[in-house]
């Protein structure tokens, strides 16, 4: 699906370099915020002795029971596919 915004001004100042500056500066803050939520998970893997995806598929069967370690592990989960959502998004993004 293809978005297009339009962004207005009263400003003399060129906006598209400020446009591309501002995306380029989430980007950098989304790919610090992957990199720490990947060591998180990388954490709870380590003390758990398993990967992630096998967690969640444990819990998901009830083989695994939930927990307070293991609510956070997912939350860590659903925010790394967030944060991987939005990154994706704005790197695609094309400003003409």
């Amino acid at each position: 699906m293809l978005q297009q915004i339009t962004i207005q001004s009263r400003t003399s100042r060129p906006l598209k370099p400020l446009v591309e500056v501002a995306i380029r500066k989430q980007l950098t803050s989304l790919r610090h915020g992957i990199a720490r939520t990947r060591q998180q998970l990388a954490a709870y893997e380590d003390r758990f002795g398993m990967s992630t995806a096998e967690m969640e598929q444990r819990l998901q069967t009830g083989e695994l029971s939930e927990t307070l370690a293991t609510i956070d592990w997912c939350m860590e989960l659903a925010a790394l596919r967030l944060l991987e959502e939005q990154y994706t998004a704005l790197n695609e993004a094309r400003i003409d």
